[in-house]
């Protein structure tokens, strides 16, 4: 549904599709991948380390060591499973859960910018990122 998002909505909307579509730096590309990694991990709660890298389309290796740097970080918490002592859950922390809310810091002003537009502006643009989102990557 289109039409009645806030310039602050567009805008970290954009933000974010600037970080899914490899951003300018290897630094923006690699904050996508962890927020992409960070939205895995709550999309499963209390999910396995196989169910976030199944998710996120990525070697469960790889993924375990990206998840040993977001648990240092104090991003997630892992935890052993009641039920079965031999495999951990994994959970965002709330210091996770408030990163990944937050806006990408790609540009903080483009909200600003973005409130000084017209609503029927504001919806062209809104559409636009629609289109854009559906890009296969």
């Amino acid at each position: 549904m289109w039409g009645t998002a806030s310039p602050g909505a567009i805008a970290a909307r954009f933000a974010r599709l600037v970080e899914l579509l490899g951003g300018d730096t290897a630094a923006a590309k690699a904050m996508g991948q962890q927020r992409d990694l960070l939205a895995a991990v709550q999309s499963t709660e209390p999910g396995t380390l196989n169910q976030v890298a199944a998710r996120v389309k990525r070697g469960a290796p790889a993924i375990s060591r990206a998840i040993d740097t977001l648990v240092r970080a104090g991003f997630v918490d892992r935890q052993a499973d009641p039920e079965n002592r031999r495999r951990l859950q994994l959970r965002l922390t709330d210091q996770g859960r408030e990163y990944l809310n937050r806006p990408p810091v790609a540009d903080q002003t483009l909200e600003g910018r973005l409130g000084k537009l017209a609503a029927s502006e504001l919806r062209a643009l809104e559409r636009g990122i629609e289109i854009l989102e559906r890009l296969p990557r």
